[in-house]
């Protein structure tokens, strides 16, 4: 017997909720590769902590969930919960090799207080 595999029910979005720029999208392509995701995404969500209180969470996945929404951005699969979606909408993400502030940094337009680490934010 076969196991069936149910369909995932998930929107597609746009830029509007998340737009990622190209040196977010070089580093994201090639961390799905060397994890053999080729056709993952990046998940983005908002969850509570942080100094300001709310801070990002990012992680790779293999698509979408259920509820989610889908945003293909510069050649990149991005996935948000819903919830998240309300504090992201707007919001860029690129990538810095910076040693001191590198890594993935979003900006986002809804944020009205950041923290002095850049790690969190109130909206």
């Amino acid at each position: 017997m076969e196991a069936t595999t149910t369909p995932v029910n998930y929107k597609m979005g746009n830029e509007k909720l998340i737009r990622v720029k190209d040196a977010a999208s070089a580093k994201l392509r090639s961390l799905l590769e060397k994890q053999g995701r080729g056709q993952g995404a990046l998940r983005v969500a908002v969850i509570g902590g942080g100094c300001s209180g709310l801070q990002y969470k990012m992680d790779l996945v293999d698509g979408p969930a259920n509820r989610d929404i889908l945003v293909v951005s510069n050649a990149v699969n991005v996935v948000v919960d819903p919830k998240s979606a309300l504090f992201v909408s707007g919001s860029e993400l690129d990538f810095s090799d910076d040693l001191q502030k590198g890594g993935f940094k979003v900006t986002n337009p809804n944020a009205v207080a950041h923290c002095s680490c850049g790690e969190s934010f109130s909206a």
